[in-house]
């Protein structure tokens, strides 16, 4: 529930003397007017599907300043205000008037001074945007790129632009950067967008509040998200931990939705696995110093009421990546909801110090990397041997780069390639119970396990937040009452997995159980295991429903002793289980977006036959001649892919991959000559695993 504006970015691509040695397209400007319309109309389809009617109207207008165009690289932005308020005077109207007549069909005869919807036959008749914008911006480039300081010097002054004296004697593209940063300055524009069409806190949070809290909406902590009450209870949110100048620690990023943190004040940190009444990831801690950012500076401020973003030190050792935030004695407030990404780590690489004695640097790296990044995972493989997951090969490059020059201090560490792709596990059918017993003197326990697949739209719900540990007990029997579930079985979900919020679920089926929460306990505890690390090559499980149908269990004081043989039976039940319901194995797939002309196709059709890539959609974008691919790549086949169509087609075509599904790679893992097979033979072998049991 967060308004929108568009910043389109950039725009140097469109101008032939920003775009280096090779020129990769030469544009008109009335072909340039019709590539940004088309973008503009491509976010508004968008828009219309995602719609809703507490936002308003959230379509994209160039002409009502919700539009920004810019060259992030070079530092230059603009919206069609900028130039309205330049030239409405000159041409003789209001700023009002001046700004529609920028965009869509309206064409300006500068011999007549007048306009019109259609373009006449006269050479000095152009659409509006062409005329008064493209063309002159295309003319300041020109002047610059060709040192013609004279002409430069004269247009600059008609848009009441002064360079200063060292500035003058720049040249080539270091005078266009200057010149273009000067005359339209990002900050101003977009600045400006966030004023005029970006409602405040106080407006925001009033429709926003239900999609923000996850408790009871007549609470008075959502009354008080709701009316942004500077005086109410502290609800905040930390999104993001930044590294400090100093080593090791972090400033806690967020926003106070209501109430006010003040320095000192002790809170109480709900982390993502938080789940009411149980005090699990739930720590209360002093802010020690609480800060607001104003740039890349940063203020000491004694405390930071709602509507604010703000900086929190002394909470990074107990929040790793987001929590919510309240006042130490609000034990009954519910959390802020946590934000779910489109992505997930997908492949990774594994790294160690060259140098043994840096190890302590490299942990303490991989500590602060986990915490800046809101999707990177770090993990410990052997003593000195450590994993770093990435969403893909850029983000692990960026990743890496960050680890060794921002964390460690340029200690240089040894790392694996081609990054590993990760794989997941999942079920096919129904198996029929697995029993398992264990009994001595002190101890008789009994389980029955059954492992079925969870289906797809339960998953989606999952992985969406829609349905977790924290969702209301009405809202998920409803959930599950739409894809076949009994009502009652949405209070009998003993745990989601892994860490709490994965899309695996265990379910209480049994009638009666003794001992019931000692029971749950160690049931849960197993689960937690086995979803991180399945039975076909100790891959994290997906969409597996585990029914718990009978439970026996009998113990005194000695259970103590017992608890590992427990545990170890549990996960033996459990894996067992997954093995007899036609296990099979998940490969991530990429979906992969490319925009080429026509003379690029049959190349980069061979590039995506070789990397097993199948083009479900091609089609012209309009008021163009470039094509638009969208095809399926699988990850472990995607290696290079960037690198192949950019080199191919002499860096004309970049690809656009984003994560897009699990893929079942039908075929028996069982059988060892099979794909799957061999890809859990693969996995296994990395592991140092050993061959499996279940392998023909």
């Amino acid at each position: 529930m967060v308004r929108p504006v568009l910043c389109l970015n950039k725009m140097d691509e469109l101008f032939p003397g920003l775009q280096g040695e090779v020129v990769k397209h030469k544009f008109t400007g009335e072909q340039t007017y019709q590539i940004l319309n088309n973008v503009i109309q491509n976010a508004n389809a968008t828009m219309a599907t995602h719609g809703d009617a507490r936002l308003g109207d959230v379509q994209f207008y160039p002409e009502k300043g919700n539009v920004a165009f810019s060259a992030g690289l070079h530092g230059w932005a603009f919206t069609l205000t900028s130039f309205a308020k330049v030239y409405a005077p000159k041409v003789g109207v209001e700023e009002s008037y001046m700004v529609k007549k920028l965009w869509g069909d309206n064409f300006y005869d500068h011999t007549t001074r007048k306009w019109t919807k259609e373009k006449t036959r006269s050479k000095t008749c152009k659409r509006g945007f062409v005329m008064f914008i493209y063309d002159q911006i295309e003319r300041v480039i020109q002047a610059c790129m060709e040192n013609q300081k004279d002409e430069l010097r004269r247009m600059l002054q008609k848009v009441g632009v002064n360079l200063m004296d060292d500035e003058k004697n720049l040249t080539g593209m270091a005078l266009v950067k200057c010149v273009m940063k000067t005359w339209l300055p990002a900050s101003t524009a977009l600045l400006e967008m966030m004023i005029c069409h970006l409602p405040s806190p106080l407006e925001a949070q009033k429709y926003r509040v239900e999609n923000l809290y996850e408790g009871p909406l007549d609470d008075k902590y959502a009354e008080a998200i709701k009316k942004c009450d500077p005086e109410g209870p502290l609800m905040l949110y930390v999104s993001k931990m930044v590294p400090a100048s100093d080593v090791g620690r972090f400033f806690a990023f967020g926003r106070v939705f209501s109430g006010r943190i003040a320095t000192g004040m002790k809170v109480r940190v709900m982390g993502p696995s938080y789940v009411p009444g149980m005090g699990t990831d739930l720590n209360v801690e002093s802010v020690q110093r609480t800060i607001i950012w104003m740039g890349k500076k940063q203020c000491d401020v004694p405390d930071v009421p709602c509507g604010n973003t703000v900086g929190l030190i002394g909470l990074d050792a107990c929040i790793i990546k987001s929590a919510t935030l309240t006042s130490e004695k609000e034990v009954v407030a519910r959390p802020i909801r946590a934000m779910k990404f489109s992505v997930c780590p997908l492949m990774f690489v594994t790294v160690n110090c060259k140098v043994p004695t840096d190890v302590p640097k490299l942990v303490q790296g991989l500590k602060r990397l986990a915490m800046s990044d809101p999707v990177v995972l770090c993990s410990q493989v052997e003593p000195g041997t450590y994993t770093v997951a990435g969403v893909g090969e850029l983000h692990l490059e960026i990743c890496l780069k960050d680890l060794q020059e921002n964390f460690m201090d340029g200690v240089e560490v040894a790392v694996s390639s081609p990054p590993v792709v990760s794989f997941r596990e999942t079920v096919r059918k129904s198996c029929d119970p697995v029993e398992k017993k264990f009994r001595n003197n002190q101890i008789r326990y009994s389980l029955s396990v059954v492992a079925r697949p969870l289906d797809e739209k339960v998953v989606e719900a999952i992985e969406d937040g829609r349905l977790g540990p924290r969702t209301d007990h009405a809202v998920r029997s409803e959930i599950l009452a739409k894809h076949g579930w009994d009502k009652d079985l949405g209070d009998k979900i003993w745990c989601f997995g892994p860490d709490a919020v994965g899309p695996n679920v265990i379910v209480n089926r049994c009638k009666v159980i003794q001992n019931l929460e000692l029971a749950k306990k160690v049931i849960v505890a197993g689960f937690e295991v086995v979803a991180k690390e399945g039975a076909l090559a100790k891959e994290r499980m997906h969409g597996i429903c585990f029914e718990v149908h009978n439970v026996i269990i009998h113990a005194d004081e000695a259970l103590r002793g017992t608890t590992a043989q427990l545990n170890e039976m549990v996960r033996t039940a459990l894996i067992e289980s997954q093995l007899a319901a036609k296990p099979r194995l998940l490969e991530p797939t990429y979906t992969v977006a490319i925009q080429c002309p026509k003379s690029a196709l049959s190349t980069i059709y061979g590039i995506l036959h070789q990397r097993n890539g199948a083009v479900y959609e091609e089609f012209v974008r309009e008021g163009t001649m470039l094509h638009i691919l969208k095809a399926y790549v699988p990850v472990y086949d995607s290696f290079g892919l960037s690198k192949a169509i950019s080199a191919a087609t002499s860096k004309l075509v970049t690809p656009q991959c984003i994560f897009g599904y699990w893929s079942d790679m039908c075929s028996d893992p069982f059988q060892a000559n099979a794909p799957a097979g061999q890809m859990v033979l693969d996995i296994r072998e990395r592991k140092k695993m050993g061959r499996p049991s279940f392998q023909k």
